[in-house]
């Protein structure tokens, strides 16, 4: 038998739907053994708005997770979301004493760069470092043992707002489970979609979500930029209620079923069923109309993000293309549409590097909750924190610390 693990479960808290995901770690190999999923009723563009509902939403996905892999869940790895996640480049400098590395002089240069003036309703989530410079020689991902004088050090500093944090933690703690961590869903996502060559040679993730829309891009194997957009699938669900008269509840389920977001991939004699509001008679459409609802939206979505990596001037950086994900994505001629705007190669990202149940959760919509599987097995947590602890941030900027600490 293979050295087990306890089991690591992802909580994707997400506008549209909550999935719970249980991963076993077997001889260092990712095993999904259970998955639950909850429609999601407390949150708006990626943030909690109302704890009651968030709370009965948890504790249906957890239940269900339980349930499927035959274990009691006590404690998960929460993603967070939303418009107020910032991420920014920061670059610090020290002198070394004894003329070699050791791992205290990475703490320390990581330290040097981690100190930017952040605002007092925000704090730092991630400290994800990108390069080390010894003596002008760049490109260094692991400088200990190596002689010099001076180490540089270039980091990607995730920041979000405080509450936010707090009411994902408190919403965890009142469906009965602790949060061994938050991390950013991209970097979850990103875990799960991408091979380690796409993150050397450059890729940009752009997960389209229920309420979010979020980027990620990589080069040389490390986080260049983030962004979180606040223009995602529901607003295509909501463009569609009001161009078809139809509730937003049919909307989705059109979306789903036969929503095409170009327009040059539906056949002209395409027809389609309508529900009406008010207890009218369904109506016939053509597709074609739903796609000319659809594509527009899609393509400003699209947009925003490509005149962000333009804007970034990471552009050049994305040799390997464009990899989509999040459930928006699963609808008919979004990565062609994205080629379009790119003009790099895209294509749907799904999980990958797992084992066991891998046939639930090899959709994009899951890509999320998987990634925190993965994050969570990689970097499983020392300690737990409810809210009420203290400032549950500083908790997680230290820890982040240890991690780096130890994994140089």
């Amino acid at each position: 038998m293979g050295k087990k693990d306890p089991v690591v479960v992802g909580l994707d808290i997400g506008t549209t739907k909550i999935c719970a995901v249980v991963g076993e770690v077997v001889d260092g190999e990712c095993n999904i053994i259970g998955l639950g999923t909850s429609p999601s009723k407390g949150l708006r563009k990626g943030v909690v708005v109302n704890i009651e509902s968030t709370v009965q939403s948890i504790k249906k996905a957890i239940e269900e997770a339980e349930l499927m892999a035959g274990c009691h869940i006590t404690s998960v790895f929460a993603g967070i979301a939303g418009g107020h996640i910032k991420g920014i480049n920061s670059h610090g400098v020290i002198a070394v004493k004894n003329r070699e590395i050791g791992p205290s002089d990475v703490k320390r240069v990581i330290d040097a760069a981690s100190a930017v003036a952040i605002p007092m309703d925000r704090e730092v989530i991630h400290i994800i470092p990108q390069e080390f410079i010894v003596d002008d020689q760049d490109g260094i991902k692991d400088p200990v043992g190596m002689s010099g004088v001076r180490l540089e050090g270039r980091v990607h500093i995730v920041t979000g707002a405080i509450t936010s944090a707090q009411n994902i933690i408190k919403c965890a703690n009142r469906a009965g489970l602790d949060v061994d961590d938050i991390v950013l869903e991209q970097l979850g996502s990103s875990e799960a979609v991408l091979t380690p060559e796409e993150k050397e040679l450059g890729a940009a993730i752009i997960d389209i979500g229920g309420g979010t829309t979020d980027l990620v891009i990589f080069s040389n194997g490390s986080i260049k930029h983030t962004a979180v957009f606040s223009l995602a699938g529901n607003h295509i669900t909501s463009d569609l209620s009001m161009g078809l008269r139809t509730p937003m509840e049919e909307a989705e389920k059109i979306k789903i079923r036969y929503g095409c977001s170009l327009t040059s991939l539906i056949r002209k004699d395409e027809m389609i069923e309508v529900p009406s509001v008010g207890g009218r008679k369904p109506r016939v459409l053509s597709r074609q109309t739903l796609g000319e609802i659809i594509e527009p939206r899609v393509e400003e979505i699209l947009t925003l993000v490509h005149n962000e990596v333009v804007r970034t001037g990471y552009g050049n950086l994305i040799t390997s293309g464009v990899i989509l994900t999040g459930g928006s994505v699963i609808m008919e001629g979004v990565p062609e549409l994205a080629e379009q705007i790119f003009n790099v190669p895209v294509r749907r990202g799904v999980p990958i590097g797992i084992g066991g149940l891998v046939d639930l959760v090899s959709s994009p919509m899951y890509a999320t909750g998987v990634g925190l599987v993965l994050y969570g097995s990689r970097n499983k947590a020392k300690s737990r924190f409810k809210v009420g602890e203290g400032n549950i941030f500083r908790k997680v900027t230290h820890r982040m610390k240890e991690w780096i600490g130890e994994f140089f």
